[in-house]
């Protein structure tokens, strides 16, 4: 499969926009296997609907940042901005269950690279 690098735009570098679709494609990744593998399996109040909801808009929303960023979308720095509101509230509601260190992990450097995404444009 080919790679196709990202166009550096608005003040961003190649590497600023990677890293930044590398951390959103992690963060896709383990909200979803943490949904639907960890989640599901405890139960309780893993599955309450706003927490488990909160995963899977996580994992969404951080899917679609990364492929606006990779067809360099004018509309990837709003985006950007609320990725890292979702992510937020998501590492916030993990923090507050057990096993859910890894996603919390995920989220946040999501929150820091997609912040800097979402500033960098103005």
């Amino acid at each position: 499969m080919q790679t196709t690098t990202p166009v550096a735009t608005q003040g961003h570098t190649h590497s600023d926009i990677q890293s930044c679709i590398d951390v959103c494609m992690d963060c896709h990744k383990v909200c979803l296997q943490t949904a639907l593998n960890h989640c599901l399996n405890m139960g309780g109040q893993h599955l309450e609907p706003e927490h488990f909801g909160l995963l899977m808009n996580c994992a969404e929303i951080c899917q679609v940042s990364s492929n606006f960023q990779l067809t360099t979308s004018r509309f990837s720095p709003q985006l950007c901005a609320l990725c890292a509101q979702v992510c937020e509230a998501c590492a916030i509601s993990c923090e507050k269950m057990d096993g859910m260190e890894e996603c919390v992990r995920a989220c946040l450097q999501c929150v820091q690279s997609c912040e800097l995404m979402a500033t960098m444009s103005h």
